[in-house]
């Protein structure tokens, strides 16, 4: 295990803190392709245009209606005054401190908008440490003060999510969306006194391997195994990225509290291949199959952590394979929700006429590599530091100051 460099802590407490020295800004990509955009504030917003720029004549307002103009933006303020075509506007807040809403959302930092395809593209500048509060419990939920060790491995395994990821988006226009395609951010609303302590005890500290921001990857619930990097992204072989036994030395898994630690997934026979005539297309290149006669659904391959990485669908005519995450995406327990994870075992109960009942046993939510969110919180109220929950997940990685 490589070594742990252990910063020191700052007070704890609620609220925003002055930026660090060399903090970075982000941009996140709030909305793509929004018909309009109200954007207001507690006080007047400044409004910006191109090349920073204050927009001429505009009144003074707390509130602004933003549209799409052919390859430009509008402001609309509530007077009805209209500005000409703006190929960019900014909104800052006119005392610092203070936050915009998007759509009655708050968010601190400045918000730029600008005409794309089809809509509007909404960005949120702020700094680093700030969105990294809002992060810390959109990602991990509202916790108590037993749980702050791991909230602050989290805030670490964020920013160096992101540290890593700057500029990801960039032919977009920003730098990371605000949903699960990247991490979740939810702006002020989703701050607590919780998260800015964790945010403010790590504060400017990321996970490196030979100097260089780790691939911060975290999930739910391992069910009390990670996966290796590779059972999941085929290029993910790092020396960091091994499974491991997330368990205590009793052999109890630490996300045992987790409400996705164990679960069962039931279908009939007509609910399964309405599920898998909408999941099967994509995987087939678009082709439909036909599964009048579906017969089952079995395992046929497991990974080292004992992770399906291969199904057959047998469906009377032919065998179709799936393989590796594309599983969870057509074993749906319903259109919307993805099955939990790969680690389950399967049922499949049949008559002459073909299957009658599927029914999946499993453990775990999320792709298992990495950060298991709910096996840091087990592992924080067995009174364990963030730098050693991190160092079990990552192993061989330094935590260092860069900011």
């Amino acid at each position: 295990m490589g070594a742990i460099l252990v910063a020191g802590c700052a007070p704890g407490g609620g609220g925003p803190v002055p930026p660090p020295v060399g903090e970075p800004e982000l941009k996140i990509g709030l909305l793509v392709g929004a018909p309009t955009v109200r954007v207001g504030g507690d006080q007047d917003v400044t409004v910006l245009g191109p090349n920073a720029a204050v927009v001429p004549r505009a009144p003074t307002s707390r509130d602004w209606t933003l549209l799409p103009d052919k390859e430009a933006v509008v402001l609309v303020a509530p007077s009805g005054w209209r500005s000409s075509s703006l190929t960019e506007v900014t909104l800052v807040p006119t005392s610092p401190g203070t936050s915009l809403t998007v759509n009655e959302r708050a968010y601190r930092g400045r918000i730029s908008v600008v005409r794309d395809r089809t809509g509007l593209t909404v960005v949120n500048r702020v700094g680093l440490e700030a969105y990294l509060a809002s992060v810390v419990s959109a990602e991990m939920g509202r916790r108590d003060s037993t749980d702050t060790e791991a909230l602050a491995a989290q805030a670490v395994i964020s920013r160096t999510f992101a540290i890593r990821n700057v500029g990801k988006r960039r032919l977009e226009g920003f730098d990371l969306y605000a949903t699960v395609v990247d991490q979740v951010y939810g702006g002020v609303s989703a701050e607590t006194s919780l998260s800015w302590r964790a945010v403010r005890e790590t504060s400017g500290q990321i996970l490196t391997h030979h100097g260089v921001p780790i691939d911060a990857f975290f999930f739910s619930t391992c069910g009390g195994r990670t996966a290796d990097g590779t059972e999941v992204f085929p290029g993910a072989e790092r020396d960091y990225l091994k499974s491991i036994r997330d368990e205590d030395a009793n052999g109890q898994a630490y996300c045992s509290l987790s409400p996705r630690f164990r679960w069962r997934e039931e279908w009939s026979g007509d609910e399964l291949k309405s599920i898998l005539l909408r999941t099967l297309p994509p995987v087939l290149n678009g082709a439909v199959p036909n599964l009048d006669k579906l017969k089952s659904v079995r395992v046929v391959q497991r990974t080292a952590s004992d992770r399906v990485s291969r199904i057959a669908i047998d469906t009377g005519d032919r065998e179709i394979t799936v393989d590796g995450p594309a599983i969870r995406q057509v074993l749906r327990p319903t259109i919307e929700q993805p099955l939990r994870s790969n680690s389950f075992t399967l049922r499949s109960d049949g008559s002459s006429k073909g299957l009658v009942r599927l029914v999946a046993e499993g453990n775990g939510a999320g792709h298992g590599v990495g950060f298991c969110q709910w096996g840091a919180v087990g592992r924080a109220r067995a009174g364990q530091g963030f730098a050693q929950i991190l160092a079990a997940y990552f192993q061989e990685t330094n935590l260092e100051r860069i900011y």
